[in-house]
């Protein structure tokens, strides 16, 4: 009977969670109004600042999926993303990738190149799907997998006093180094 009743409870718990998470607002939902100006406009309770144009080539080295963090509402996915040396499978077999809490971890029991080409040929970046196509793109990628993305490096300034800004360098490393990528083309690459 116990037994029972904790199943109960635990799928009703895990239905109302579904259920509140399709209910969340994504960027796809959310389209962008008219422009403020001629670098920025509002989504949702945001404005949303254009800072530079962004284009890439990379592979992915891991992916985490965020619902309940600050910036869900706008950025539901992070890609850690490797270009150059660290596109390469034959070093990735050698590193050990993870993510967490909007950031992107590695490590490696050897270093297969220097460790300044890992830091400055991989990043998190947290991206925020400008259209729906762009945002059901997003939804299937795989670790591993080749994409061309472009869009607007951003910052986004809620009406709340809330604050997030995109690195503009590929040379910095550590707390406010990943990229915030208004993502207007994302393609996977053969």
């Amino acid at each position: 009977m116990l037994i029972r009743r904790l199943i109960l409870i635990t799928a009703s718990l895990l239905g109302l969670w579904m259920l509140w998470v399709m209910l969340l607002p994504t960027p796809s939902s959310l389209p962008p109004s008219a422009p403020l100006s001629s670098g920025s406009w509002r989504v949702a309770e945001h404005t949303v600042s254009r800072l530079e144009s962004f284009q890439l080539e990379a592979r992915i080295l891991g992916r985490e999926d965020y619902y309940f963090d600050r910036g869900a509402k706008l950025s539901p996915t992070d890609l850690a993303l490797g270009w150059g040396p660290m596109a390469d499978p034959e070093v990735l077999r050698h590193i050990s990738i993870s993510q967490r809490n909007r950031w992107y971890f590695w490590r490696a029991e050897q270093l297969p190149i220097e460790r300044r080409q890992i830091e400055i040929n991989s990043a998190n970046m947290h991206l925020i799907p400008a259209t729906p196509e762009v945002a059901s793109t997003l939804a299937g990628l795989k670790e591993g997998q080749q994409i061309r993305l472009s869009g607007q490096l951003v910052r986004i300034d809620g009406d709340d006093g809330y604050r997030w800004t995109s690195s503009l360098s590929r040379e910095d490393t550590g707390d406010g180094a990943c990229e915030l990528i208004w993502v207007e083309q994302l393609a996977v690459l053969p």
